[in-house]
């Protein structure tokens, strides 16, 4: 049963948008604050995913246009990594819609604690992953594998989209030689990408919360843009930081619910 809405309800969605919406354009994994929120409040997780799919899709857009000047020149490329990422998706929301409800619930605690490990070892990954591509000096071109990851990542992404751009950019920085910010670009246009495909098919077949997503989508969209100014200066430890203590919670709250 979907509660009825209070105007501080509405203020705690809006700012939990706003929030979401800037971690997504810096690291990703603004699920994260939007879900355990909207659980706290007593949503359904399921109607808890499918509307942060819909509300927090026009944020990933907006962080996607903060990052253009990083893509120019690059969109050939990023078009068909999308290819993957949307088709990735269709199978993720299928999952979702046809799995029994009490298996997604089951499920949740472990996706929300993997979100929480990929958040932690992310350093450590970049790190890595700088080390690797000084070492062997050449470029990694697009290959079967980036596509076929790309495609498992959106399956999880139209299931449950946290934490699915540190995915991306491990993923990103493995297999190609790109500065990073640019990079994160074409994170932010892919997770568009899957979070716009989801968002779609759920408005029309998903039991959604339309006063949550109206909440969501302004309150991400203005994150978005504020995501991809502060990007290059903002340290992401602090936000990493409450990103984990925050999935930490949401993953006590559904285990103990």
């Amino acid at each position: 049963m979907v509660p009825s809405m209070s105007w501080w309800h509405a203020l705690i969605i809006f700012v939990a948008g706003v929030w979401a919406g800037t971690i997504n354009a810096v690291v990703g994994s603004g699920t994260l604050v939007t879900f355990p929120v909207l659980v706290a409040l007593g949503y359904p997780p399921v109607t808890a995913t499918t509307s942060n799919a819909v509300g927090l899709a026009p944020g990933t857009i907006s962080g996607a246009y903060g990052y253009r000047a990083e893509l120019a020149g690059y969109w050939p490329q990023v078009v068909r990594f999308a290819i993957s990422s949307f088709f990735g998706a269709i199978g993720g929301t299928v999952l979702l819609l046809t799995l029994p409800r009490n298996a997604f619930e089951a499920i949740v605690p472990v996706l929300v604690g993997l979100a929480v490990v990929l958040v932690i070892v992310q350093p450590k990954v970049a790190k890595w992953v700088q080390g690797r591509r000084a070492a062997n000096g050449k470029e990694h071109t697009p290959g079967p594998l980036l596509f076929g990851l790309l495609f498992v990542i959106g399956i999880y992404g139209g299931y449950f989209t946290a934490a699915q751009g540190v995915m991306m950019m491990a993923v990103l920085g493995m297999l190609l030689s790109e500065p990073l910010q640019r990079l994160n670009g074409v994170k932010n246009a892919l997770s568009a990408v899957i979070n716009v495909v989801a968002g779609v098919i759920y408005a029309c077949i998903a039991p959604v919360s339309w006063p949550v997503i109206g909440l969501l989508a302004l309150g991400s969209t203005i994150g978005g843009q504020l995501g991809a100014k502060i990007g290059r200066k903002l340290p992401p430890a602090v936000l990493r930081g409450v990103i984990v203590v925050i999935g930490l919670a949401a993953v006590v709250q559904l285990v103990l619910k």
